[in-house]
């Protein structure tokens, strides 16, 4: 799904002064970058600049492969400033790095471009005598632009609420302030995360990053409200998004938190189905949620959960967590699953109603001979005391199976 390269909060012209003015006196290029190395400004040349610095500007951000680098070094933990090491191999000069913390949260990253791998003292001095104000200035515009993230949360969660008043006035709000038009479609994706080592506050500041790109695509308008490990976006359009662009989609965010986060982390995204505009976002709101519940539950989902894909798990997968437990599971499922060969009948049930009961494709799936098949038929009827003719019963060993691999893939991620 193609996507317009955005800038990510530039900075005010006050801090870009203080940029201007540190560099000058330097005679070095520096930069503020935000926690995820992603461009916020720049100051001019010096004649110091490197391909990663030519193509931060040219596109707002580095590439992926240089902020994992980045990242690597630890410098969202770093006490004090120190040296990012230049990497020929990735067109990377050495940057003198100064943390920029308020109370000790990271607010972002100066820069300072030093080939050598050194500065003077008095270089350094400098730098420590401009970071206070960098810093006062940066938190400022982070909380001019954090008003609007709020008020963005806040009417989000009314226009997903139960109630039909709420949704209607956060709907009018949203049009009224011109944040989204009214499109005649809507869908919903919600991003998780669920551990991770990264420092506080990163992981909100992850995902504002892999999501803010899908605010505005071609094919899509959106808004997106996020915590401290957990996002939404919600997008409306002219035609319905496909389930191709919407996959896409979540590997690009999937991509973005890959680079920004840790291997720690543990991100899933639920994509709720389309609804029709704002009037029925909750729904898919609501879907998403069933989506990311499934792409934590079930590993084959590779941390991505689409509601129009689940199926009968969508049903199920709205159960609660502590009343899901083997209980749950059908009588004459659980005898099956306890018969001498149980593991083998199960997967001759599983292929059998997979295949809507056609003998001939379960046979072939399984690569048996319809007699064995048939052999197995009768001897899950004997066990279950159930008619695979029935609808009825069908219905309640497919549902049974369902529930059974949910409750497998819990079994799986406790013992993990």
């Amino acid at each position: 799904m193609g996507e317009r390269r955005q800038r990510v909060r530039v900075g005010s012209d006050a801090l870009q002064g203080l940029v201007e003015e540190l560099a000058i006196g330097l005679q070095r290029s520096v930069v503020i970058d935000d926690p995820l190395v992603r461009l916020i400004c720049s100051s001019q040349h010096f004649g110091d600049e490197d391909p990663v610095r030519i193509r931060s500007l040219l596109r707002g951000r580095a590439d992926d492969e240089i902020i994992r680098y980045v990242l690597d070094q630890g410098v969202a933990r770093w006490p004090k400033p120190d040296f990012v090491k230049g990497r020929d191999d990735l067109g990377l000069l050495s940057r003198y790095c100064v943390p920029l913390r308020e109370r000790g949260e990271l607010l972002g990253l100066l820069m300072v471009v030093a080939p050598e791998g050194t500065l003077t003292r008095e270089e350094t001095a400098a730098v420590a005598e401009a970071v206070p104000a960098i810093t006062a200035q940066l938190r400022a515009d982070q909380l001019a632009a954090a008003e609007d993230d709020v008020d963005m949360r806040e009417t989000l969660h009314s226009l997903f609420a139960t109630s039909e008043a709420a949704r209607t006035s956060a709907r009018q709000q949203i049009l009224d302030t011109g944040a989204l038009p009214d499109a005649p479609h809507a869908v919903v994706s919600v991003v998780q995360v669920f551990r991770t080592s990264e420092p506080p506050g990163q992981v909100e500041i992850a995902l504002r990053g892999a999501l803010e790109r899908f605010r505005r695509t071609r094919s899509a308008d959106g808004v997106m409200a996020v915590t401290p490990d957990n996002a939404v976006l919600l997008q409306v359009s002219d035609r319905p998004l496909t389930a191709r662009e919407l996959a896409d989609q979540a590997t690009a965010v999937r991509q973005a938190l890959a680079a920004y986060l840790d291997s720690s982390a543990a991100p899933v995204l639920g994509i709720g189905g389309a609804q029709e505009g704002l009037t029925d976002a909750w729904a898919s709101h609501a879907q998403a949620l069933v989506g990311a519940r499934a792409a934590r539950r079930l590993p084959q989902l590779k941390g991505v959960g689409a509601w129009e894909s689940l199926g009968e798990l969508a049903v199920l997968l709205q159960v609660p967590d502590h009343v899901l437990s083997p209980s749950l599971l059908p009588k004459p499922l659980r005898l099956l699953l306890e018969s001498a060969g149980g593991q083998r009948l199960e997967e001759t049930l599983r292929a059998f109603l997979e295949h809507a009961g056609s003998v001939p494709r379960t046979a072939e799936a399984l690569q048996i001979h319809r007699t064995s098949l048939y052999y197995r038929l009768r001897q899950i009827q004997e066990i279950t005391g159930l008619d695979l003719d029935s609808g009825g019963d069908r219905l309640v060993l497919h549902l049974g199976l369902r529930l059974h691999e949910l409750l497998q893939a819990q079994t799986d991620q406790l013992a993990g």
